[in-house]
């Protein structure tokens, strides 16, 4: 349909505009923008009605010469320029710009033959960042020999090939490197095969053939994640410079950011007076034991850090039985937590798969599993910061009150007063008696500023005098003042202990980032998925989704598709659940209080 000329009136002054018919409110709204700088969030369009984003135009009866009104004003400063950088479109681009695009689609892993357990614990590990950053630090220190094949390479040069490994002999952490590089640059689904030949050299027992004779056998995830772990802990060395090992005794990044400690109590049941034994022990994840009764995470962590054994009583000369408690005295940043679902069955010489359901949250609170002294540090802190979001929650959904209201009162005036014939009375009375509360409300949270005169005279309401109310502006300001005050409380509220320890949990609570699955009924069987919350680019909100990995095959989920993988029968369940600590906001005076 041919373009309709319109005239607007904005602020006194007429615009000439071609209005295309086939199109919205939306895009209509930005051809204003263009000629009066008042952004499409700050318009309104009357054509015989409010014209809304997904009004089409088609629909608003528009004839040649027209005259539509459109009311709105720019915010400040508001000056369109011509962009500093040349735009680039989607096909001028090379695969790896695409895949470094805000959004882009991450890649998956070919599955070679039985190895989904690797590429599902892949693309867990890949979600840590300081892990990557980490890894393309890393340069090897074992140099090829001489006269072999890699020696006539770099291993830039090598790594930039996807074979860097190569270049160190079964160097599994430069496989890894390599990967990840590469991966980086694509969004297809891409094959890990110099990793996991450098696995199977690492680690023989990767190399495990299929029972019948077809390609390798399916492995379990669990034990290449730990192979991996205690790989790149021996690797990734810190320096002998750093601070964190002159004062805390970490030796690799493995130890500052997913290193934590147990203290350990050992006492007798059979003989309580029998002196307890203490020990320190060092741990790289956590783990939940699962019984017959264990229906959720925080069971399952309670048995495993409350062991019973039974060992020789010194005091009674004979076995007794003893209890194992264990608590934590240092929370790493990352915490991993293995669901113990796989059991040696002696009757059929296999591994077998506890099929019972164990939920699990997206936050945990772990300071329950903490020594007296870490609680002690941690707890304040917590119950500030869950004040903190209260607070935060409580203006936005002010916000989204205020907000509707005024969407209320615009269409309100744009149909001139008149009732909407198609509402439901219901609703109608019971928008009406909200709306009256929403302002009866805002009238008492803007409380009257009384003018000087009336103040110094004590005065109250007197004829002749307005009493003055907060703008929304004000409100507003004073809302995140609250809020900035609020973090500086939390922040002061971190003990010194957990200050000077960066890469520790300092608030006791954790957000799950990624989650490894199995389905199936053993570990000789089955397949492994991965599930990776979504990051949000810098300067923007995460929008709470996941992606799936399931080897090549990369698909976004909801947040809801996480709370199906808690377990119960041969569907997809649970087995590596990665926690990340709930970080402190970083505020300064200048934002508004915003973290």
């Amino acid at each position: 349909m041919a373009p309709v000329p319109l005239k607007v009136k904005h602020q006194g002054k007429i615009y000439d505009v071609e209005a295309d018919t086939d199109s919205t409110g939306e895009e209509l709204k930005m051809q204003l923008y263009s000629l009066t700088n008042v952004e499409p969030e700050n318009q309104k369009i009357l054509a015989k009605k409010l014209v809304k984003d997904e009004t089409p135009l088609s629909s608003l009866g528009l004839k040649p010469g027209m005259t539509i009104t459109l009311m709105g004003l720019p915010s400040a400063d508001v000056v369109m320029e011509v962009p500093k950088e040349k735009m680039k479109f989607a096909e001028d681009m090379t695969e790896a710009e695409l895949a470094q695009q805000d959004g882009a689609v991450p890649a998956g892993l070919q599955n070679t033959g039985n190895t989904c357990y690797a590429n599902a614990t892949l693309q867990t590990l890949r979600s840590i960042p300081e892990l990557q950053q980490e890894l393309m630090d890393y340069k090897p220190s074992a140099q090829p020999q001489s006269g072999s094949a890699s020696s006539m390479f770099t291993p830039d040069q090598l790594a930039q090939y996807g074979i860097g490994g190569l270049g160190g002999g079964n160097d599994l952490t430069s496989a890894l490197r390599d990967l990840y590089r590469q991966m980086g640059g694509t969004q297809q689904g891409f094959p890990p095969i110099m990793f996991l030949t450098t696995l199977r050299q690492k680690f023989p027992q990767f190399a495990e053939r299929a029972k019948n004779g077809h390609g390798y056998a399916q492995q379990d995830a669990e034990e290449v994640w730990t192979q991996l772990i205690q790989t790149i802990h021996t690797s990734l060395t810190l320096p002998e410079g750093d601070q964190d090992v002159q004062q805390r005794g970490f030796k690799s990044w493995v130890d500052k950011y997913m290193g934590g400690q147990y203290e350990v109590t050992t006492t007798c049941d059979d003989a309580p007076e029998e002196e307890a034994q203490k020990q320190t022990d060092d741990f790289h994840d956590l783990k939940c034991n699962i019984q017959s009764d264990t229906n959720h995470l925080a069971e399952g962590m309670r048995i495993a850090l409350n062991e019973k054994l039974e060992k020789n009583s010194p005091s009674l000369g004979r076995t007794a039985t003893y209890t194992r408690q264990s608590r934590i005295s240092r929370l790493p940043k990352h915490l991993p937590i293995h669901l113990i679902r796989f059991f040696w069955r002696r009757d059929t010489q296999k591994k077998a798969k506890i099929l019972r359901k164990v939920t699990f949250q997206h936050e945990i609170d772990v300071t329950e599993f903490c020594t007296e002294e870490l609680r002690s540090k941690l707890i304040p802190v917590r119950d500030r910061m869950r004040e903190v979001r209260k607070e935060e929650e409580d203006v936005e959904r002010a916000k989204k009150r205020q907000k509707r209201m005024r969407k209320e009162a615009e269409d309100e005036e744009a149909t001139g007063g008149k009732v909407r014939s198609d509402e439901p009375m219901q609703k109608r009375k019971e928008k009406e008696q909200e709306r009256q509360t929403q302002t009866a409300g805002l009238t008492s949270e803007a409380e009257p500023k009384k003018t000087e005169a009336a103040t110094a005279k004590g005065d109250t309401a007197m004829s002749g005098t307005e009493e003055t109310f907060k703008t929304d502006e004000e409100i507003e300001k004073e809302r995140a003042e609250s809020i900035l005050a609020s973090k500086k409380e939390l922040l002061a509220a971190v003990h010194p202990d957990l200050k000077a320890d960066t890469a520790a949990n300092q608030t006791g609570l954790c957000e799950l980032r990624a989650v490894v699955t199995h389905q199936g009924s053993s570990a000789d069987s089955g397949h492994y998925t991965a599930y990776v919350k979504k990051t949000a680019p810098p300067g923007k909100t995460e929008d709470g989704k996941w992606w799936w990995f399931n080897d090549e095959k990369v698909q976004e989920v909801e947040s809801e598709k996480i709370e199906t993988l808690a377990g119960g029968g041969e569907s997809h369940s649970a087995l590596i659940l990665l926690y990340r600590a709930v970080e402190l906001p970083v505020v300064s005076e200048g934002n508004g209080g915003k973290a």
